[in-house]
């Protein structure tokens, strides 16, 4: 059981460390097209087909709700893996779970061994995506307020809204927030109305300020009224908000400082100020000294 419990206290770190890599690499040209593709390429692409080959296989299991909401999840994270592909990592972790936890299996508890690997199994491939989902909507929260600035100066300049767009898009250094207005003009450019554009990048996400965003331009559009002045408002109101959640976060410093405070730092300084004192006090024991009096 303790060896069980160091497991898991290993997983969650390790989890969490998963949580915090970067997003994505940035984007440069290749030259597989022209036939000069490295060994390591081929050798990647060979190993991504055959894991999507065996993956073929769970696609009976992962249909209805349960595909739409894995499928959405990943595409919130940035993720390159299709549903099937995301259901093959699970059965790896509760495969890898059971092996590894093999040895310490009774029979007497071999059930509760092996539910308990399938839901640890199961779950740390979601809390991995639900931790990349995070990032990605703090990035784009973070973002969100530059991308409003360069449409506003765009379009303060004399261009409309769609070139201001694509001038954001060619002109700036990737990230997720450009990723996104890049899907958004697209988007328009095959067909679909701004309006449902918008309102389809507020609903993948579900964040209050990109909502404000999109709400804002399908009113903009809707009444008629200036884009500049309304990117301008939605600006420095998304500055204000920005400023107001870094408040919070500094409010809360203090409140998650104090458990590294309380186990790791005092007990050191209370080692290293009672240490001395202590040791002092076992050479020469004042209570023997007395008694021998």
């Amino acid at each position: 059981m303790i060896t069980f419990i160091l497991i898991l206290a290993f997983l969650c770190p390790f989890s969490f460390v998963l949580g915090l890599l970067p997003l994505q690499s940035e984007y440069r040209p290749t030259l597989q097209g022209l036939g000069y593709e490295t060994g390591i390429k081929k050798t990647k692409r060979r190993k991504r087909s055959i894991f999507k080959a065996i993956a073929v296989f769970n696609k009976p299991l992962c249909t209805g709700v349960l595909r739409d909401r894995i499928a959405k999840d990943l595409g919130m994270a940035h993720v390159n893996l299709a549903v099937e592909e995301f259901f093959l990592l699970k059965e790896i972790a509760i495969a890898f779970l059971l092996i590894f936890t093999y040895p310490m299996m009774q029979p007497d508890m071999m059930l509760f061994w092996l539910f308990m690997c399938i839901g640890v199994g199961y779950m740390l491939p979601e809390y991995w995506l639900k931790g990349k989902i995070k990032n990605v909507k703090g990035v784009i929260l973070k973002e969100l307020p530059d991308a409003v600035d360069l449409l506003g100066l765009c379009v303060n300049a004399g261009l409309d809204f769609m070139l201001a767009l694509k001038w954001v898009v060619e002109k700036s250094p990737p990230s997720v927030m450009v990723n996104e207005l890049n899907v958004l003009l697209q988007e328009i450019n095959v067909g679909k109305t701004r309006k449902d554009a918008l309102k389809a990048l507020a609903k993948k996400y579900d964040l209050p300020d990109l909502s404000t965003f999109s709400r804002t331009l399908v009113q903009a559009d809707k009444m008629g009224t200036s884009v500049s002045e309304a990117l301008t408002m939605l600006s420095e109101d998304m500055r204000e908000a920005r400023y107001r959640r870094g408040e919070q976060m500094a409010m809360k410093a203090p409140m998650k400082l104090l458990i590294p405070l309380l186990f790791f730092i005092f007990p050191v300084v209370g080692v290293l100020v009672a240490g001395p004192i202590f040791l002092q006090f076992m050479e020469n024991n004042p209570m023997e000294q007395l008694t021998r009096r």
